[in-house]
């Protein structure tokens, strides 16, 4: 919906007498009911007609010019930013940067989050006919900007970068007026990138396990409770010059304790905590069935 199409709109709506605006709403189909509904018809007709440009804009996305960004070095925690946490700090974030705006967020039965930024300058109120539209899926890169002008730009990538958790944000060169279009290419891509990432980990995973049982075996293990190694070797790092150039033996005990050393250790090699495949001295302990050793030069010793 083009501005000359939002006043002519708003003068309809003017026009309408009250009692009739709803009737007249669904006369015009152009809205579901259940977006009819969601209209209080109580309010002005100046916050009606905000109601309707929103309500009409989400239902017919495909219009206007829409330009795709990609939200790039995710933090540890960007997986589990949910819905009222994000819409916390986006408006937090955007009224630190600019304070006379408006926002309304919502997240449709797509999973999409739609965002309507209404930008005030100086002393004037947000101009509501003309705001920003915004479109996300939380824990996917993309994001979607409708009718933000350059001025506005850096405001608003910088609230999105920082209320979804990550460090960047980028065009991803490709827009068009078809959103619908745009969301399924991008969501087709990204899909198949994951269920790469899925079955490369999946993989790895099961590679995991296979050398964990094949050091540690199947079933319920022993319960050992430890294991010592006694190193008995020449020190070795660059860090050091004065031990690394004495002739003797660096002498020192790594004590290994646990309810159940075994078990332990084979959780650790298949979950990855551990690097696989098991390193000789700690394979050592089921396969020569002992838990004290001594490791002099290039040699693991009982």
């Amino acid at each position: 919906m083009d501005n000359s199409a939002k006043h002519l709109l708003q003068r309809l709506v003017r026009r309408i007498p009250v009692s009739m605006l709803k009737s007249t709403l669904d006369k015009w189909e152009r809205l579901t009911a259940e977006k009819r509904k969601s209209l209080d018809f109580t309010q002005s007709k100046w916050i009606i007609t905000q109601e309707l440009v929103a309500l009409y804009i989400t239902e017919n996305p495909n219009q206007g010019m829409w330009h795709t960004f990609q939200l790039v070095e995710p933090e540890d925690d960007a997986h589990s930013v949910e819905l009222m946490q994000f819409k916390e700090l986006f408006k937090s974030h955007l009224r630190e940067l600019q304070r006379n705006v408006s926002v309304k967020i919502k997240k449709h039965t797509d999973q999409a989050v739609w965002i309507r930024v209404a930008w005030g300058d100086g002393l004037s109120s947000p101009n509501h006919l003309k705001a920003t539209y915004v479109v996300l899926y939380l824990q996917t890169p993309y994001v979607f900007v409708n009718a933000l002008s350059s001025k506005h730009k850096p405001l608003l990538l910088q609230a999105l970068t920082l209320s979804t958790r990550h460090q960047q944000i980028k065009a991803a060169n490709l827009s068009g007026q078809k959103l619908t279009a745009l969301r399924d290419l991008l969501m087709r891509q990204y899909q198949q990138v994951k269920l790469r990432v899925e079955k490369v980990q999946a993989e790895a995973s099961a590679n995991r396990h296979r050398m964990a049982r094949e050091t540690f075996g199947d079933g319920m293990l022993p319960a050992l409770q430890s294991a010592v190694f006694k190193l008995e070797t020449k020190f070795k790092g660059p860090t050091n010059e004065a031990m690394t150039q004495r002739d003797e033996p660096f002498i020192c005990s790594v004590k290994f304790s646990s309810s159940n050393l075994l078990e332990s250790l084979r959780h650790c090699a298949s979950s990855g905590i551990a690097s696989t495949p098991v390193t000789p001295m700690l394979s050592s302990i089921p396969l020569k069935g002992r838990n004290y050793f001594v490791i002099t030069d290039n040699v693991l010793t009982a």
